[in-house]
């Protein structure tokens, strides 16, 4: 790895920037209070080629990498916009990695494309609400017609269910019980999100108001053959391809939101004089806001090192997943200090950092719990004994 400044990153970040600065807080704050789906930020972030940074570059996009990526989103979080605008375009970089990398060269050239120019708007069908984790367990089915297949089943926590036109949809194939493997027997298809037969529910949350999440409730949905992706029972080897993207990015997004909440805290510490002094001259406010600089910086460096190895098809599991683990506490631990460090303000929705800690909280949730990754840790690289 490469640590001298390099001017092609700065110049993703300078440019990303820009495009950031159209959408300050207080237009955050508005969708927060609104709900309202941030349109214009997505389709300036699409009209810049940025929805395709890590796409080949044959059906458009930059040929870049996960690194680059990284980069964007870290800046996009960063912004002020948190979450809320990481959010509403990240599936768009992870999400297709299955169906760039297994898909057809049709499926490739037609479907891709729509998605870096924002054209079609997907979502991320994975989750289940008697499953959770447990992939392997998932009950949703998809069953052989005379022309293909028909789904039914239940997804919970589908991110932009609402506008989505389009799903990559994991379904079991092949009963479980007659798999050598649990996790044999699951296919993986991108497909219409045909309302006939899809229903999506809202579910009111804590945060990111604006970018909602689903449950998701199929029945009978008709899907043709060509919309497998890959070969049939190897939907969850091909869904790990877009597992480990998801975990650096969502890393490195709680580090933008924390560095974000790190200056206002600073700006603030510098500005608020108390008994004649500005608090942040005080070690009781000084030292948490200097400990939070520290751990970001190495939540960060963890991301890019799991971003550089699997832009140079290294293992990167461990490295991705501790990516996640790092930048969700530091990013969460940077958000309370800055809101402690505001005092009673930072309680008040005008200093914006009230916004920060609601959404950074997704990350020590989602896309995976910080015990699985323990365990996931502990088990293969520790060599300990599975543990669940």
């Amino acid at each position: 790895m490469d640590f001298a400044s390099n001017e092609e990153h700065q110049a993703i970040a300078d440019a990303v920037t820009r495009v950031c600065s159209k959408y300050d807080d207080e237009y955050w704050a508005a969708r927060d209070t609104d709900g309202v789906f941030p349109e214009a930020f997505v389709k300036d972030m699409a009209d810049g080629g940025w929805l395709g940074i890590a796409m080949p570059e044959e059906i458009g996009g930059s040929g870049l990498g996960v690194t680059e990526a990284a980069i964007m989103m870290q800046t996009v979080a960063q912004s002020g916009g948190a979450y809320q605008a990481a959010s509403s375009i990240h599936v768009n970089l992870f999400g297709p990695m299955p169906l760039a990398v297994f898909g057809s060269k049709e499926q490739r050239e037609t479907y891709l494309p729509r998605i870096i120019k924002g054209e079609d708007r997907m979502c991320f069908g994975v989750t289940e609400p008697n499953s959770g984790l447990d992939v392997s367990s998932l009950e949703t089915k998809a069953e052989k017609t005379g022309n293909g297949y028909a789904i039914s089943g239940r997804k919970i926590w589908t991110t932009t269910a609402q506008s989505a036109n389009k799903i990559l949809l994991i379904a079991r194939t092949t009963p479980r019980d007659q798999c050598e493997k649990p996790t044999q027997g699951l296919s993986l298809f991108y497909t219409d999100m045909d309302r006939d037969f899809v229903d999506a529910q809202v579910i009111p949350k804590m945060g990111r108001k604006s970018v909602e999440c689903n449950t998701v409730f199929i029945d009978g949905l008709k899907v043709p053959a060509d919309h497998l992706v890959g070969e049939e029972g190897q939907g969850f080897k091909y869904l790990l391809h877009g597992l480990n993207p998801e975990r650096i990015l969502f890393g490195i997004e709680a580090v933008g939101i924390g560095k974000a909440a790190l200056q206002k805290a600073a700006q603030y510490a510098n500005e608020r004089v108390i008994f004649g002094r500005p608090i942040g001259q005080n070690q009781g406010v000084q030292h948490p806001l200097a400990r939070s600089w520290v751990e970001l910086e190495a939540a960060e460096l963890m991301a890019m090192k799991a971003a550089w190895l699997y832009d140079n098809k290294q293992p990167c599991g461990a490295e991705a997943n501790a990516a996640k683990l790092l930048g969700s506490e530091a990013g969460y631990q940077s958000c309370e200090r800055s809101i402690l460090a505001h005092g009673g303000m930072g309680y008040a929705k005008e200093y914006h950092v009230e916004r920060y800690f609601r959404e950074v909280m997704i990350a020590r949730i989602a896309p995976v719990s910080t015990e699985m990754i323990l365990n996931f840790i502990g088990q293969t690289v520790l060599g300990l004994p599975k543990s669940y």
